[in-house]
C-alpha cells in the first residue's frame, strides 16, 4: 500500500478509536464540516479568552494524527491550535478559534504571547523533514517513510532549507481543505487573504514591530530562526492557496 494511503488508513483507525471513546464527533464550523475533538481526561490546553485576530499562522505537526492530537491537548500545557488538517483532508477542531493558545514557541519575534493570541493557528498533519539513507527515506524519529524511488511522496528541494533537503509532501486533500478553511477564517475575522512576498516568505520578520503589525497569512518560520523551526517552508505549495 502506498505510504499516503497507509497514513490515511492509520488516521481512520485513530478517529474510529476516539469516536468509540466519545472524544470526537461530527460537527460544523461556520458551515464547514469538521471533527470536533475533546479529550475526556485532559483540559487546559487553551485559554478561554477572546482576542482579536490579525493573522493566520501555518504549521506542520512533524507527526501522525493520533500523536498530533495528543501533543496538542496536553493537560494544562497551553500549547495548541484550533485546527489540525489530517492527510485525508479531514479538519479536526480542538477549540473555538476566537480563543487562543501558545503556538509560536518562546522567543518568537514580536513576542510569543502577543502573536500567538492574535493569530489563528492551523497545523497540517505532516511528518516534515526527511533524511535519505540508502534506498529509503526516513522520518525524524528514525522510521522508514517511503522508498527513495517513490518521489511522489516527498519533495526534493535540491538544496538544504533550514538543515534539510527532503520534506514529506502535503496531500491534495489537505490543500483543498486548507483553502476552504482559510476562506472561512479570513471572512470570520476580517483577516486579509494576503501573503508575504516570495522573496522573504521564509525569512524571520525583520523586527518585532513588523511581526506584530503583519496582517495576512504567514507561517512558523517567520517567527523562529532556522535552529528552532522549519515549518512551513518551500516544500509547501503556496501557489495552491493563492500566493504568487
Amino acid at each position: 500500500m502506498p505510504v499516503v494511503q497507509e497514513i490515511i488508513a492509520k488516521e481512520e483507525n485513530e478517529i474510529s478509536f476516539l469516536r468509540s471513546r466519545g472524544e470526537i464527533e461530527d460537527a460544523t464550523y461556520k458551515g464547514l464540516d469538521v471533527l470536533y475533538f475533546k479529550p475526556s481526561s485532559r483540559d487546559g490546553y487553551f485559554y478561554k479568552s477572546i482576542v482579536p485576530k490579525e493573522k493566520i499562522a501555518l504549521h506542520y505537526t512533524a507527526g501522525y494524527l493520533g500523536g498530533d492530537l495528543g501533543n496538542l491537548t496536553r493537560d494544562n500545557y497551553h500549547v495548541s491550535v484550533p485546527f489540525v488538517i489530517a492527510a485525508s483532508g479531514k479538519i479536526v477542531q480542538l477549540f473555538d478559534p476566537s480563543y487562543w493558545s501558545y503556538h509560536l514557541t518562546p522567543g518568537a519575534v514580536g513576542g510569543n504571547e502577543r502573536n500567538s493570541s492574535r493569530s489563528v493557528a492551523i497545523e497540517m498533519s505532516n511528518l516534515g523533514p526527511l533524511e535519505r539513507s540508502g534506498s529509503w527515506m526516513w522520518n525524524y524519529v528514525g522510521s522508514k517513510y517511503c522508498r527513495a524511488s517513490e518521489t511522489d511522496f516527498f519533495v526534493d528541494l535540491n538544496e538544504s532549507y533550514r538543515g534539510y533537503r527532503y520534506y514529506a509532501y502535503f496531500t491534495d486533500e489537505q490543500y483543498q481543505s486548507l483553502n476552504r478553511l482559510l476562506d472561512v477564517l479570513c471572512a470570520e475575522f476580517g483577516i486579509p487573504r494576503t501573503f508575504l512576498p516570495e522573496a522573504n516568505r521564509y525569512d524571520l520578520f525583520p523586527t518585532a514591530s513588523a511581526a506584530r503589525n503583519y496582517r495576512g497569512i504567514c507561517s512558523h518560520v517567520n517567527f523562529q530562526p532556522p535552529s528552532v523551526k522549519q515549518d512551513i517552508g518551500p516544500a509547501f505549495r503556496w501557489d495552491i492557496i493563492g500566493a504568487l
